[in-house]
């Protein structure tokens, strides 16, 4: 015999409705309850006919997710702060990646139409207002992932700019004058924004510095591609800021392998705090940026929306503000707190 939402109410001790709202996602039912009612259904191994409740309420409790990529420590962890919500609101996951390819990104995008209640999209393409009317329906609530704000949709993003800016600073402060910086791609918005970042700290600093800038994508490859041409070169710079940590992986192990010592010959410092950052030796000086709450604050302001019906995204657009963690391949031991963990500033 088939279990049915009123068994499941009354071995919770909530309506119905209650049940329906707690699994459904909705915003108006208190987290205790709703952590109840989905034990409960998992405990008597309740499933929702999704069919027909999706022809009745037109909702499909699924999300859908587009990325840039799937490969890699930053994804993985944007995935798991997304589904760690998308398990405690009830809803299921259709995610595609494009790999930088503006026509792929269109037929995943298209491909999500009337499957999925809402999107969550990370893209370097939405600056073009018409790629996005050509390919997601204006019905469809949607939040932009790390695309820089003022776009007209809710976006979660990351205060690259003032990240930078820090990351710069604290390269001065230790004494570093030649700062070389390895960029990433040039349609990418993270990226734009942390040389703007590198460039106007570096102006700040005085006339003795001068940008010095090397091409990147925001993949070891490219990172171990930079250290080796800086190993090509007579005068080397004393600090190399790459726009994300693992190009600053790549280039570390390639000034490594050259012989150059980190942090006594060349400073190496990153952007992300992945979790391969504390790992590698040396362990690398990066802006932290919290990569699943990323992921599981766009996800939460995406069902708010849904749940709402608000067409304003105004008061759904927020900065995350990284912080500087100190390791030791900047050349701050000293600044190590004496149990040996990172220092952190915001």
């Amino acid at each position: 015999m088939s279990v049915t939402i009123k068994d499941v109410a009354k071995a919770a001790g909530v309506s119905v409705a209650t049940v329906s709202r707690a699994l459904n996602g909705h915003q108006n039912v208190a987290e205790a309850v709703r952590e109840r009612v989905l034990a409960v259904s998992a405990e008597l191994r309740y499933s929702p006919h999704h069919a027909a409740r999706s022809l009745s309420s037109r909702r499909t409790q699924t999300v859908g997710v587009v990325l840039p990529d799937l490969h890699g420590e930053f994804f993985s962890e944007l995935m798991r702060g997304i589904d760690q919500v998308a398990r405690t609101r009830g809803q299921h996951l259709l995610v595609s990646s494009y790999h930088g390819n503006p026509e792929e990104q269109g037929a995943a995008l298209r491909a999500m139409r009337g499957r999925v209640d809402g999107l969550l999209l990370m893209s370097p393409y939405v600056h073009d207002t018409d790629f996005l009317a050509r390919n997601v329906d204006a019905s469809l609530p949607m939040v932009l992932m790390n695309a820089a704000q003022g776009r007209p949709h809710a976006a979660i993003g990351i205060d690259n700019y003032g990240g930078a800016r820090t990351m710069v600073a604290h390269l001065v402060a230790e004494g570093h004058r030649r700062i070389a910086f390895i960029g990433g791609p040039e349609d990418n918005d993270d990226a734009r924004e942390r040389r703007r970042g590198y460039r106007d700290a570096l102006a700040e600093a005085g006339a003795d510095y001068t940008p010095w800038e090397l091409p990147g994508q925001f993949d070891e490859d490219s990172g171990h591609r930079a250290g080796q041409a800086l190993l090509a070169l007579e005068m080397r710079p004393d600090a190399v800021f790459a726009a994300n940590d693992m190009m600053a992986i790549g280039c570390l192990y390639a000034l490594g392998r050259g012989g150059v010592r980190t942090p006594a010959d060349v400073a190496v410092v990153g952007f992300d705090d992945i979790p391969l950052a504390r790992y590698v030796h040396p362990s690398l000086t990066t802006m932290r940026v919290d990569i699943a709450e990323l992921g599981a604050r766009a996800l939460k302001a995406l069902l708010e929306i849904e749940a709402s019906g608000r067409t304003d995204p105004t008061t759904q657009s927020v900065l995350l503000e990284p912080a500087l963690v100190i390791r030791d391949s900047s050349g701050s031991a000293a600044s190590l707190t004496s149990s040996g963990e990172p220092s952190t500033r915001p």
